[in-house]
């Protein structure tokens, strides 16, 4: 088990930048599928990004080529840089972990869950 903590939400302006960071605490880190998903009011919750322990990344098709989710093992931390922001992705963002490898985008499959930070886009 792993205990996550997100942090970077905030109010931005579309087409700009936001970066989100999870810590967690636990030895087993490297050894975790990490990710996040999203739900926004009255919306199921969404697959955002994951990435496997050999560094390999899965994106929802929304966000490809605009958001990229990383890890440094070294610091138990696992970030996701959003850019070219919309309106549409103003959700509140949840840090997720999976024991093992992975390449799963629903949400029940991620065991251990962050509290959630909140990200608004302008218009």
């Amino acid at each position: 088990q792993v205990q996550l903590v997100e942090s970077g939400g905030g109010l931005v302006q579309a087409g700009g930048s936001l970066r989100l960071s999870c810590a967690a605490s636990g030895r087993t880190f490297s050894s975790y599928t990490m990710g996040w998903f999203r739900q926004a009011p009255g919306k199921e919750r969404e697959f955002v990004a994951a990435i496997r322990p050999n560094d390999g990344t899965t994106y929802a098709d929304s966000v490809k080529g605009r958001f990229t989710i990383s890890r440094d093992n070294a610091k138990n931390m696992v970030s996701l840089q959003m850019n070219s922001l919309k309106p549409g992705d103003a959700a509140v963002y949840f840090c997720v972990g999976a024991s093992g490898f992975s390449y799963s985008t629903r949400a029940f499959e991620y065991g251990n869950w962050g509290q959630g930070t909140q990200v608004t886009v302008s218009s």
